[in-house]
């Protein structure tokens, strides 16, 4: 399995045009962030905005919506009850995020298959925590949007029907043709499965990245990367993924833990470094 290193996301992707505008920089919806569990769609609309989302538009349930007007004023926030204005957000999307903090109840699965019946082959999907487990009910399905999931080894076994002591790369490359999604399994040395690309996995990460909230960051520079580079989606996500990485082993030379938002603090100077 091919090893991803710094050099391989270094100046990789092109810096931004001079003429360039919000809108040239996606336009992204994210959803999830029940009543107890909004910092996980807060973390994930952060690190979306830090890494580069033109325009970032955050559905959640309405006890979220002053403290995320108050930590992050850059993005626009709807209530995810509204369904008229969700579908309207929806279809102006490039890409959609759905799952962070998004529970496991009959709204959340309600609003994974809102998402799964109005998303258009132009559209690009992300799948996260409790929509991964949802969305392994749907997974025979047949779908004409790109899907990236980015589930831990746990969540991984749900989708793929594959035992952890079986998640070998063989046996992966095997379930994501089935599946026809692409994977970010998040594990000590992260893999990325993406669809016709050969295995990549990360040569960095650290202990101190292990609390709350983590997988949300990550999930948010993967959408606000994807957002900025829709045709060039396979760098887009090895730089995510070993930026958020890299950032952690950096910080944690002098911490005992890294938190989420501290990588998020950092995401838009590290990109400066290596775009």
């Amino acid at each position: 399995m091919k090893m991803l290193r710094y050099e391989d996301i270094l100046h990789k992707l092109p810096k931004r045009r001079a003429d360039s505008h919000k809108g040239d920089y996606g336009r992204v919806l994210l959803i999830g962030g029940n009543a107890n569990m909004g910092g996980a769609i807060m973390m994930a609309a952060k690190a979306a905005v830090h890494s580069g989302a033109g325009l970032t538009t955050v559905a959640t349930d309405a006890s979220n919506h002053t403290a995320l007007h108050c930590h992050l004023p850059e993005a626009m926030v709807i209530d995810w009850e509204n369904t008229e204005l969700l579908l309207e957000k929806l279809h102006q999307s490039d890409l959609v995020l759905i799952g962070c903090g998004l529970g496991l109840s009959e709204q959340a699965a309600t609003l994974l298959d809102l998402v799964l019946s109005h998303l258009q082959p132009s559209q690009k999907l992300i799948i996260d925590g409790d929509a991964i487990t949802l969305f392994a009910k749907h997974s025979k399905n047949h779908y004409e949007f790109p899907i990236w999931a980015t589930p831990h080894q746990k969540e991984w076994e749900r989708l793929s029907g594959l035992a952890i002591d079986a998640q070998m790369p063989a046996n992966n490359l095997h379930a994501i043709s089935q599946l026809q999604l692409n994977v970010i399994l998040k594990k000590h040395g992260t893999t990325l499965y993406l669809l016709n690309h050969e295995p990549l996995c990360i040569d960095v990460g650290t202990p101190a990245m292990a609390t709350g909230g983590m997988g949300d960051t990550l999930a948010g520079m993967v959408t606000g990367l994807l957002a900025q580079y829709p045709e060039q989606s396979v760098q887009a996500v090895c730089t995510a993924v070993y930026l958020h990485s890299y950032i952690a082993e950096q910080l944690a030379k002098t911490r005992h833990v890294v938190l989420p938002t501290e990588i998020i603090g950092k995401i838009s100077s590290y990109l400066k470094l290596v775009i």
